[in-house]
């Protein structure tokens, strides 16, 4: 059992409260999802849940957790540039479990992930496998240790639809208890059991903690229902306030009147109007505690919001985007798929979907490779690995700014702080941001560049399951083309106007 005690964590840059007062216990059989905004701690979280000096460089901590004796698997969300460039082979050989583990009890691992065995001594660089892949072993590798909990950042990221119903199954079965951040909301609601919600109120000022043993479309449902409750008495309360209020304020009016007005020369009227005043001034007195102790208004971190200006990123219809003709799909000296034909007219919403490593993201960059330099179109790429755009130590109102001049910082400052980001995160470097900060700022840098053709690789994968459903409706608005890659099957649905599927025979366009 993990017992986390009135955890509170603190930003040292800024000195942010990033959470405050977290309790929580975790129990064999909990699937507790982890959710909240983009920037919000969830990761510090789970980092500091399984090693404290994995934080120390940036954030502090206070409070209580009492885990010892327990195991502890961890998954982080994403693999270091140096962990992505070793031989799969030597990547599992840096697992202790794995060099003191017998063939027996790799299989079982193996068979437990639904992994072939045989890709613990494969030869290839860990960067070219696919999401599920990497997933599925790194799962493999915890699994060895035989933990007590399991901590998984982001584990339904990069996944193809099937692995995505795998990871459901195992989650479902998982005989340990699991703590676990995603933001695809079907996986949420079909393996929740407990919800953990990190929010910050008031411009991000403000943390609050939500611990609910209740599945997520269950907390959901009662928490808008709560609020909207809150809300009606809190109202009620106050329409009724102001009624008495103002009639306080007529007899008020009328006492100081009869006073400014009273002479000398009427000592018993004077007595009389001195225990009216002393009455009146009670009465005040009264409402102020009154007001006090009213229902509070409900509170809730509001959702992202921003939009592409139509003008400038619509596209005729019949406008050629794309004619993309591919007797072979290669990466490195594979060749992934034959005959691959993705023509792509404006203004249209392309979906694409294919099992892991069936080589997605490698389309996907030949297409953006071919769209950026051209003239006649406004194309932008948001890639699967942020850190290809954002690298280097610039801050997001530098990189959305490059020019210095004052306008554009103002104009980017809004934008920032239309997508959530405080005053003090528009000055961190970005590469330090969370994935979902990141995602956001490119976001923004498309929105800013009056893109007219976005290439996107897995769009929705970072966004929090309160700003998804934005990013899902300004995408399905998008007035220009969209060529995306794409397992979130909200996104799928709501987005994307045509869907194919990329297999060894090259693209099938669904029904």
């Amino acid at each position: 059992m993990l017992q986390v005690k009135h955890l509170t964590i603190t930003h040292k840059k800024d000195l942010t409260v990033l959470v405050d007062g977290l309790t929580f216990t975790l129990s064999p059989g909990d699937r507790a999802a982890l959710i909240g905004e983009e920037g919000n701690g969830k990761s510090t979280v789970l980092k500091l849940l399984w090693d404290p000096a994995s934080v120390s460089a940036y954030a502090e901590w206070t409070g209580e957790i009492v885990n010892q004796g327990l195991r502890k698997g961890y998954l982080a969300q994403e693999l270091s540039a140096d962990e992505l460039a070793l031989p799969v082979w030597e990547f599992c050989q840096a697992a202790p479990a794995f060099e003191n583990a017998d063939p027996k009890a790799l299989d079982r691992a193996a068979r437990q992930v639904g992994l072939d065995g045989a890709l613990f001594w494969d030869d290839r660089p860990m960067s070219t496998l696919s999401g599920g892949e990497r997933v599925k072993l790194r799962l493999a590798l915890l699994l060895l240790d035989q933990p007590d909990v399991l901590l998984l950042d982001e584990p339904s990221n990069d996944l193809d639809l099937p692995t995505l119903e795998w990871l459901e199954t195992f989650l479902l079965s998982c005989k340990v208890p699991v703590l676990y951040i995603s933001h695809d909301e079907p996986l949420l609601e079909r393996t929740a059991n407990v919800i953990l919600h990190l929010e910050r109120l008031r411009r991000r000022t403000a943390p609050r903690c939500t611990v609910a043993r209740t599945g997520y479309a269950q907390y959901v449902e009662q928490r808008s229902a709560g609020f909207a409750h809150q809300e009606q008495v809190a109202r009620k309360e106050r329409s009724e306030y102001d009624a008495k209020l103002e009639k306080f304020r007529q007899i008020r009016n009328k006492v100081d009147h009869q006073q400014a007005t009273i002479t000398r020369q009427d000592p018993h009227g004077g007595q009389l109007l001195k225990k009216k005043m002393h009455a009146v001034q009670s009465m005040g007195r009264r409402f102020e505690r009154e007001k006090e102790n009213m229902t509070a208004l409900p509170q809730w971190e509001e959702a992202i919001l921003t939009a592409f200006d139509p003008d400038k990123s619509a596209l005729p219809a019949g406008k050629t985007v794309l004619r993309l003709d591919l007797p072979q799909l290669i990466a490195g000296e594979r060749v992934l798929a034959r005959d691959v034909r993705l023509w792509v007219d404006g203004p249209a919403r392309i979906g694409i979907v294919g099992a892991n490593g069936a080589g997605k993201s490698t389309l996907l960059k030949l297409v953006a490779d071919e769209l950026l330099p051209r003239t006649d179109l406004r194309a932008a790429y948001m890639p699967q690995n942020y850190n290809e755009l954002l690298l280097g130590d610039q801050t997001p109102v530098e990189l959305l700014a490059p020019s210095g001049h004052k306008d554009d910082i103002t104009r980017a400052r809004t934008l920032l702080g239309s997508m959530k980001y405080k005053a003090e995160e528009m000055e961190h470097p970005a590469a330090a941001l969370s994935g979902g900060q990141r995602a956001k700022l490119l976001f923004l840098a498309m929105v800013l560049g009056g893109a007219n053709v976005l290439v996107l690789d897995e769009p929705t994968r970072n966004f929090s399951p309160l700003s998804a459903p934005v990013i899902r409706s300004v995408l399905a608005q998008f007035p220009g083309a969209i060529i995306s890659v794409s397992h979130d099957r909200l996104y799928l649905e709501q987005a994307c106007s045509q869907i194919f599927e990329l297999t060894r025979h090259g693209l099938t366009k669904l029904p």
